[in-house]
């Protein structure tokens, strides 16, 4: 019995300690200012004036950062995502550290690694791109199969112009340049 009571106050124990990592609401002034730790997961809503937690959630706010593999919808300012991010970023600044799917809207968009989705900015830069670029200038730095439609786009990877039996059209173009 004793054993018993005992692996049941260990469990509940370990529940309280997983659900204390998460929460359903933040509202943060900056990141040592909040409701939540900096190292608990927002689930459904933060409001931030600069936040920093791992979400999945709607994250709203001037400066918007995250850790981890986050996800959801982030609206603001300034968005940045120390690890992976997949959902949608909306703001003047959005810039991913690692990986990134989903859609990026915003005056400059940055992925270090692969996007795989869709950016709509006046400036785009993507490490691997694998979807679209809309904006007056798009980059990326390699491209398994995307499509960039701008003022000025580049693909450096391509080293060829129009090469025959390929279907990469150049390294530079206007209007619109693809690799697929």
């Amino acid at each position: 019995m004793k054993k018993t009571l005992v692996c049941m106050a260990l469990a509940a124990g370990l529940v309280a300690a997983v659900r204390a990592e998460e929460a359903s609401f933040q509202l943060s002034l900056v990141p040592d200012v909040a409701l939540c730790d900096t190292t608990d997961t927002i689930t459904f809503l933060a409001l931030n004036v600069w936040g920093m937690n791992p979400q999945h959630s709607l994250t709203i706010g001037l400066i918007n950062g995250s850790y981890g593999k986050s996800s959801g919808v982030t609206l603001g300012a300034v968005n940045y995502t120390a690890d992976n991010y997949s959902g949608v970023q909306a703001g003047m600044v959005n810039f991913v550290y690692s990986d990134f799917a989903g859609i990026q809207v915003a005056c400059l968009n940055y992925v270090s690694d692969e996007c795989l989705g869709v950016q709509f900015g006046f400036a785009n830069y993507a490490g691997r791109l694998k979807g679209f670029q809309f904006g007056f200038l798009n980059m990326a730095a390699q491209a398994d199969r995307g499509l960039q439609i701008g003022l000025v786009n580049l693909m450096p990877e391509t080293r060829t112009w129009f090469a025959p039996g390929t279907s990469d059209v150049a390294p530079v173009m206007v209007l619109a340049n693809w690799r697929f």
